[in-house]
């Protein structure tokens, strides 16, 4: 790095405590085809939009339906 920047005089990121943790996760492509098309009409990552539906699922505590194909 460059000796002439001065670091000193900067501030902590503010959004560092809104930390994020990177995982593998599989999902059907059709869920993910769902979240690209929302994020075209949104304007938002589809990403970005399965963290917000998952955090809203997290808030209500919502559980999952769950059935096995047989």
């Amino acid at each position: 790095m460059k000796r002439e920047y001065d670091f000193s005089n900067s501030v902590p990121n503010p959004y560092l405590s809104k930390d994020k943790k990177q995982i593998t996760i599989r999902l059907d492509a059709g869920t993910i085809d769902y979240f690209k098309q929302l994020a075209g009409e949104t304007g938002i990552p589809y990403q970005n939009l399965i963290n917000l539906y998952l955090r809203d699922c997290a808030a209500q505590k919502k559980k999952p339906k769950m059935s096995w194909m047989a």
